[in-house]
């Protein structure tokens, strides 16, 4: 045990020199004992009104300005007020520096609890997880979002904020059909993409009008029109990234509008790997926070009362209601992340003869950190609880799989239990919870009516019958159909290309006339 004058901090107060030596002392064991690697840390220190604002601009402060984000702050200071909700102990952007935003009024041991999770347990993961390196350019994204702030406030100078807010309101509706999902596309150099934004536009406008040159004034087939086949390749269809199509295609867009479409598909893209890593992402920074403050523990850089504090905030968090409790809402991301990552120790330090049959690869391998550092940067959510939720934790949460088809048989009826088979059927069903593939839509832009009246046409391929809500769907293809300026289709097929339901919407004269 270290003597008193070796501790970090003595009760609840803080200041800037004792964040220093917190900062250094979490690293130390972060590097050395973890073998974590991260980016250069930023720490910031903000207010709750600071953080409020953070969390409407979904969690990024040097976000740009829309109205979107002022209801969302109004409504969540009033509940904050209130006492209907807390507020979140720290914000951490996937940057280069990783800047972790800390608020002011956290206690000593919260802000030492906060910088081993954010700055180092999620850093890390940024820094290693295949996905975020895939998809998203951490060195550029602080200098990416000030050129869009700067750029969207020029828009409404320019062309009055009526005219932006309503683009903008249309490809917020759109973002979550704005991302490239497959790999094969190159990671965004962002700082080029702000370099290179006018020579860009000037390009697309010239590519954008000889295309659209080839469209006849009347609905009568010419022998100059396109075939389809020579149209969707010009086109690039099908095409499931919506939100570029627009960008390329739209007939009537101006070339700040297709900027804007372009600045929120970039940043719809830089929050696609966080979809799909909640869990992983979250557990893997409560299991780092915990081995950190359990090793300044025994090292006596805390005391046994910072000690007992961590551990009260630290079971809130990872606190998971029971199936039948009233505050259940689904898997807290917290809790079986940080479960999985124990148990995971467990395996590979003390394993059973069951987890020697499921896990042969690390059952018993006594390199816990490398075996968990290796499984942080090759899996996303969907793949790591497939193909790493045990038996044990199964057992532990007391996990089954309710089936309810009606064209199968009549009722609920439980479909997996605790044998073999029924681990697998529950892991695997669990497991679909989180892939992208099975829980987001899958709509495709798939032709455009050059021929006739220019009409957008859309695809979506239900999974398991699973339809589009009409009232939702209405709305956001009222959002498309305002962009492309002329009528949009949407057909939903099942699996067997068995017509469902069919939409047609047609833009707000407003949205034309603009």
């Amino acid at each position: 045990m270290a003597s008193s004058g070796d501790r970090l901090f003595e009760g609840a107060d803080w200041d800037f020199p004792t964040l220093q030596r917190v900062h250094d002392a979490c690293e130390e064991i972060a590097r050395k004992e973890l073998g974590l690697d991260v980016y250069p840390n930023q720490i910031e220190v903000i207010t709750a009104e600071q953080m409020l604002d953070a969390y409407s601009s979904v969690g990024m402060p040097l976000f740009y300005k829309h109205w979107s984000f002022g209801k969302q702050f109004a409504f969540q200071e009033a509940s904050y007020r209130k006492g209907l909700m807390g507020l979140a102990y720290e914000i951490v952007i996937n940057s280069s520096p990783c800047i972790s935003y800390l608020m002011e009024e956290n206690t000593a041991t919260m802000q030492t609890l906060v910088i081993a999770h954010a700055a180092f347990g999620h850093n890390h993961f940024f820094k290693n997880n295949y996905l975020f390196k895939q998809w998203t350019d951490a060195e550029g994204i602080l200098d990416y979002l000030e050129f869009a702030k700067g750029y969207i406030a020029a828009c409404e100078d320019r062309h009055g904020s009526e005219a932006v807010e309503r683009t903008l309101d249309a490809a917020h509706a759109l973002m979550s059909h704005g991302v490239d999902r497959y790999p094969g596309k190159k990671t965004l150099d962002l700082r080029d993409e702000e370099k290179r934004a006018g020579e860009r536009r000037q390009h697309e406008e010239s590519v954008f009008n000889d295309l659209w040159r080839t469209v006849p004034n009347v609905k009568a087939k010419s022998k100059a029109t396109l075939s389809a086949e020579r149209r969707r390749a010009l086109l690039g269809l099908p095409q499931e990234n919506v939100l570029y199509f627009l960008e390329k295609t739209a007939p009537r867009l101006a070339p700040w509008q297709r900027e804007l479409i372009r600045i929120v598909r970039h940043i719809a893209q830089y929050f696609y790997p966080q979809g799909q890593t909640k869990v992983m992402n979250e557990g893997a920074a409560t299991y780092v926070h915990y081995r950190i403050l359990n090793r300044l523990h025994r090292q006596g850089r805390i005391t046994d009362g910072n000690f007992l504090e961590f551990l009260q905030s630290h079971t809130n968090v990872v606190f998971q209601p029971e199936f039948d409790d009233r505050r259940y809402s689904g898997f807290n991301p917290y809790a079986l992340g940080f479960a999985m990552m124990q148990d995971i120790e467990r395996i590979v330090s003390n394993p059973e003869d069951e987890d020697r049959e499921w896990f042969p690869d690390i059952a018993g391998k006594g390199d816990v950190e490398g075996v968990l550092r290796e499984i942080w940067s090759n899996y996303r959510d969907e793949s790591f609880i497939n193909q790493f939720l045990s038996p044990a934790l199964i057992r532990r949460f007391r996990m089954f799989h309710l089936h309810d088809n009606p064209a199968e048989s009549a009722g609920i009826r439980v479909d997996a239990i605790h044998d073999e088979r029924g681990y697998r059927r529950v892991r695997r069903e669990l497991s679909r919870q989180y892939d992208v593939g099975f829980v987001d839509a899958n709509i495709e832009v798939v032709d455009v009516d050059l021929d006739g009246d220019r009409r957008l046409l859309l695809r979506h391929t239900t999974v398991k019958g699973a339809q589009l809500n009409e009232t939702d769907t209405r709305r956001v293809l009222q959002h498309l159909a305002d962009l492309w300026s002329y009528d949009v289709a949407l057909t939903e097929v099942d699996g067997a290309d068995n017509v469902l339901k069919e939409y047609v919407i047609s833009p707000r004269a407003a949205a034309v006339a603009a």
